[in-house]
């Protein structure tokens, strides 16, 4: 493995974890990215196209983990 993709993992990684943290300590509603990815999705507050945000982002995650595992 490329010691340059270590470093920006490792970057990526820590950057989440420390806005995660820090989102969890504060206690303020909408800081986390669970709660974020809710309200983009439509998800909470309901809006109307939760379902078509929520099948897109299932579409692109079996994608992707399709296109992982199985292809070179």
């Amino acid at each position: 493995m490329n010691t340059a993709w270590v470093v920006w993992g490792g970057l990526v990684l820590g950057s989440f974890a420390v806005l995660e943290t820090i989102a969890l300590l504060n206690h303020r509603e909408g800081d986390t990215l669970s709660e974020r990815l809710r309200e983009w999705l439509g998800i909470y507050p309901v809006k109307h196209w939760r379902l078509a945000a929520s099948a897109a982002l299932l579409g692109i995650l079996v994608w992707f983990g399709w296109h992982i595992v199985f292809q070179q």
